[in-house]
């Protein structure tokens, strides 16, 4: 199963943000484990970036977490397609269009992010970190 972590799942883990670190770090575990192929976009980086970035107010080690991050995680490029895609969908949120159209192209199972109502109108069902972990927990019993 191939899933795209939204940007708030990666900023939960590096961030260790209470209460959604636990489910966010299972989501990185299963990954490396094999048990699910996990990717998050380019423009996702960047965001985690900036926001690592401000939050621990140094560079050096904002650079050294998204080096981690790719070593954990596959990441899609955005192309000229996904942007045309993205300008034809019914979602407001402009970033959370070009999501669903990297989701789309990838062929992912889902777009797991604390924020679904964002992804209304994707091609992509998205579902949350805790709702998708019983989900796929219940599958492989």
């Amino acid at each position: 199963m191939k899933v795209l972590l939204d940007t708030n799942i990666i900023i939960d883990v590096l961030e260790q943000r209470k209460p959604f670190f636990k489910d966010s770090y299972k989501l990185i575990q299963l990954g490396l484990q094999g048990k699910l192929e996990t990717v998050i976009s380019a423009g996702a980086v960047t965001d985690v970036y900036y926001v690592i970035s401000r939050s621990i107010r140094d560079a050096n080690k904002a650079k050294e977490k998204i080096i981690a991050l790719t070593t954990l995680i596959s990441i899609c490029d955005t192309t000229t397609g996904d942007i045309n895609t993205a300008l034809t969908l019914n979602i407001s949120d402009f970033e959370d269009a070009v999501v669903t159209a990297i989701a789309k192209r990838e062929r992912v199972d889902y777009i797991i992010t604390r924020n679904e109502t964002d992804f209304t109108d994707s091609f992509v069902p998205a579902i949350n970190p805790n709702q998708f972990l019983r989900q796929f927990l219940e599958d492989k019993q």
